[in-house]
């Protein structure tokens, strides 16, 4: 007898599917997230959820109160159980799904807030935190994972502002934006964010706006795998732009080990160039789609690094333009291979924007960019203070009417900010007023603005690695929907970008109609990528197999099964008892011992109370019924109970 879907969906059977079309006829008995429609929410009406969520935040956290009592799960906590559920009825209707990008969206205000109304700014400062903790809570406790990812977590919405309406995102996107840490390091979103990074949850091919499910993820069939659409994961992108970045790094390094002047460009050599010519290429292509909010430090690091590789390329050509024997030509050839060895600190450090995915170093990154935030007071005073005092040491070079040490004084300058000052070269200098601005100079730099660039450092790294779990998570997630954020629609993964401009977009892009100009592309995508193509499909075929296995067992698909949970379901540790006895002991963590004792006493008087009200009853009812002649009644007698 064949088993119905229903039946082998609620029993989470695996599904012997062996070919797409097998797939399709399961899959279309039962209403799925995509084919089910779901309601439209306004802009409007995610304003409103947003205004009914702020009332309910202003309440709560009227005052300045302990960050722990917002953050502590529990009775001592502000965030109750009660809020939670009046949170979701602020949402009402179908418009749940847009409640947690409405907690942002109050979160964001109370930042801007934090930063107008500095009076103020700790109370905001805690109004930002409850958002961010009841996003948490909402997004822990939201059974309906699906619904979870792609309706709370991956629909994208937007409001209003001064009468327009404001560009769309969803929350992961927002979340980053704001770096809401507590929610970016909620279970919830870091397992979509999980989805999303092994290309579980996929931009759907006719709206990018929307996000999808990889049905094919639990086919272990390795043609359905073998497609080129897959490098889109960010995963896949992510491995793929490493191993290039490392090819990269051999051919830098065999260009600049290699040195071949007054000759012509060798293969390394040229196919380094090529590299860097893709690498510019797709900067500018960014720049182009995203705009002034693509720059970030590491765009600047891979600019400069490739600027200064196209500049050795250039006095390189010039030098191939000069004559053979002639003195120009070497000097030219010196200075491009000279400029070019000042790449290795850059080609190497390059190296660590790829392997950020492993926590040590995506730690270590996030302080580095905290130190260098820091670290721009310190060289803004740094700059105004140098100025001043340079100043003072040309006008005394020049008092006299000759320019005799005032050409050299930022050298000594720059050498006191290197912790190696210079004395001896001002004892003959405008006696006494030079030594003297020098020994005022030293101390400013020596005493004050590198023990306030210690200072700034330490807090710095306090801050980071008091959360660092949290700061890699958040990196994780950034570099997660980085690839898929500003979607390309064939993946071009420099210098094979070069290939797209110079063979596909100039030449077809133009007159080919949509369709023809896709199928190119695939054909184009799956020669390139062939290779990489079988590593992929042979690596999903064998993830396809633990998520058939976790089905089976009724676990979710990223789910990796721990060696003791085989013995734990042969114990059966419900029915011996034995987790009675240890909910019996278990200590309450989640409030204070006091409150609790204090919860428990409430709960005796009240069920005391529950009593004493029912014999009371009781008693009236008797008196009610008694004769009618006596003058006193049970009811005005004392209520005594014998069993109390």
């Amino acid at each position: 007898m064949p088993i119905s879907a229903f039946k082998l969906q609620q029993s989470k059977l695996p599904r012997p599917l062996t070919s797409r079309l097998q797939q399709d006829d399961y899959e279309a008995l039962l209403p799925t997230a995509e084919t089910c429609p779901h309601p439209v929410i306004t802009p409007k009406e995610v304003m409103a959820v947003a205004l009914r969520l702020k009332a309910i935040i202003d309440t709560i956290v009227p005052i300045e109160i302990k960050e722990s009592r917002i953050a502590r799960p529990g009775g001592a906590s502000v965030i109750t159980h009660n809020v939670l559920e009046l949170a979701l009825e602020a949402a009402e209707g179908d418009k749940k799904a847009c409640i947690i990008y409405a907690l942002l969206t109050c979160k964001q205000w109370f930042r801007h807030l934090e930063l107008e109304e500095l009076y103020d700014a700790e109370l905001n400062e805690r109004k930002a935190m409850a958002c961010e903790v009841i996003a948490k809570r909402l997004i822990e406790n939201e059974s309906n994972q699906d619904f979870l990812f792609k309706q709370m977590l991956c629909r994208r919405f937007s409001i209003i502002v001064n009468n327009e309406v404001t560009s769309h995102r969803n929350a992961l996107e927002y979340a980053i934006d704001l770096h809401a840490l507590t929610v970016i390091g909620s279970s919830g979103f870091q397992k979509c964010i999980t989805w999303i990074w092994h290309g579980w949850i996929i931009q759907n091919p006719d709206n990018p706006r929307e996000f999808i499910s990889y049905k094919e993820a639990a086919v272990p069939d390795f043609w359905t795998h073998y497609d080129p659409d897959r490098i889109k994961t960010p995963l896949y992108q992510n491995a793929l732009q490493l191993f290039v970045s490392i090819v990269y790094l051999a051919l830098y390094t065999g260009a600049v080990n290699t040195a071949n002047p007054s000759r012509g460009f060798d293969v390394v050599e040229g196919f380094l160039y090529v590299f860097t010519l893709g690498y510019i290429f797709d900067e500018v292509a960014k720049f182009y789609h995203i705009g002034f909010y693509y720059f970030s430090f590491w765009s600047a690091f891979n600019d400069t690094l490739y600027s200064m590789v196209m500049v050795s390329f250039i006095i390189r050509l010039i030098a191939l333009g000069s004559p053979a024997d002639s003195n120009a030509r070497e000097t030219s050839d010196v200075l491009a291979y000279r400029i070019l060895a000042l790449c290795a600190p850059l080609m190497w450090s390059r190296l660590l924007l790829y392997l950020d995915m492993q926590k040590f170093f995506g730690a270590m990154l996030v302080v580095l960019k905290e130190l260098m935030k820091e670290s721009v007071v310190f060289f803004v005073l740094l700059i105004i203070i140098v100025i001043g005092f340079l100043q003072g040491f040309i006008g005394l070079d020049t008092a006299d009417g000759a320019v005799d040490v005032g050409a050299r004084s930022l050298a000594y300058m720059t050498r006191a900010v290197l912790t190696s000052p210079e004395f001896e070269a001002f004892e003959d200098f405008a006696p006494p007023f030079a030594a003297l601005l020098n020994y005022l100079f030293t101390f400013v730099v020596s005493v004050l603005l590198l023990n306030i660039l210690i200072a700034l450092f330490n807090s710095a790294y306090e801050k980071v690695y008091d959360n660092a779990v949290d700061e890699f998570l958040a990196l994780f997630a950034q570099k997660t929907l980085r690839f898929v954020r500003a979607p390309d629609e064939n993946v071009f993964v420099p210098p094979l970008n070069l290939i797209e401009i110079f063979c596909l977009i100039l030449p077809f892009e133009w007159w080919l109609s949509r369709q023809k100009y896709a199928k190119l592309n695939d054909v184009i995508l799956t020669v390139a990528y062939s290779p990489i193509l079988f590593a992929i499909a042979f690596y999903e075929v064998y993830v396809a197999g633990k998520i058939l296995r976790n089905r089976a067992t009724g676990e979710s698909d990223d789910d990796t099964r721990q060696e003791w949970e085989d013995l734990e379901t042969e114990l059966d540790l419900e029915h011996c008892g034995w987790l009675d006895r240890v909910r019996a002991m278990a200590p309450h963590v989640e409030s204070e011992p006091g409150v609790w004792e204090i919860n428990e006493l409430r709960k005796q008087v009240s069920q005391l109370t529950a009593i004493v009200k029912k014999l009371h009853d009781e008693v009236r009812q008797e008196s009610r019924s008694s004769d009618a002649g006596e003058t006193e009644t049970l009811i005005d007698r004392p209520v005594v109970d014998e069993r109390v």
